[in-house]
């Protein structure tokens, strides 16, 4: 059995449980001896990160090799048309290469919570939102695609990876899950016990 943890993690605050410039950490949301983060999330980004105690589980989850789809909400300065959209989904043109097609749609704005500090947002210049799916994890990936198609993003929520989404969880709140290994390998990490009951520390 392993231990999976989903965190759904502030604005600003780092992907690991120590930092020697004084930064926000894990360690000031949650206490998780023994687990490692499965595939990273930007300090500046939000939402879904996701841990483990099991070095294969966070393999299966972190290595795109396994092509899990990671769904991101983002703000993107400009006005989105029907060849921006396109381009997304048939991949981006990067410096360090093209992306593997994504999957991309507009989305009205989301019933999200409210960002500390509050996006700056000019009042000249219109906003959108995108909902993106990606099966890669390059570094800054989803800003990089959206800037390559003239949409900057202003903020980056992660609502799922794989089959497990944020569903209710607010900033700095998770919930553990135990996933069988041996059933979860040969179908997809579901996990055959009931999510624990979600607990925030403030």
């Amino acid at each position: 059995m392993a231990r999976l943890i989903l965190f759904n993690k502030p604005f600003n605050v780092l992907s690991q449980f120590t930092d020697d410039q004084g930064r926000a950490t894990l360690a000031d949301y949650l206490s998780a001896p023994g687990c490692r983060v499965a595939g990273r999330l930007d300090f500046d980004s939000e939402g879904l990160l996701l841990l483990t105690d099991d070095g294969q589980l966070q393999q299966q989850i972190a290595n795109p090799e396994h092509k899990k789809w990671k769904t991101y909400l983002a703000q993107v300065e400009g006005v989105v048309d029907a060849a921006a959209l396109a381009q997304l989904a048939g991949g981006v043109e990067l410096k360090d290469g093209p992306t593997r097609p994504a999957r991309s749609r507009q989305i009205p704005p989301p019933q999200l919570w409210d960002r500390t500090p509050p996006v700056r947002v000019r009042k000249t210049v219109p906003d959108s939102w995108l909902e993106l799916s990606i099966q890669e994890g390059r570094n800054r990936q989803v800003r990089r695609m959206t800037a390559a198609v003239g949409l900057p993003t202003l903020r980056l929520v992660r609502t799922a990876v794989g089959q497990w989404s944020l569903d209710d969880l607010q900033p700095g709140q998770y919930r553990e899950l135990t996933v069988h290994m041996p059933a979860a390998h040969n179908r997809g990490h579901r996990s055959s016990k009931p999510p624990r009951s979600t607990r925030r520390k403030h």
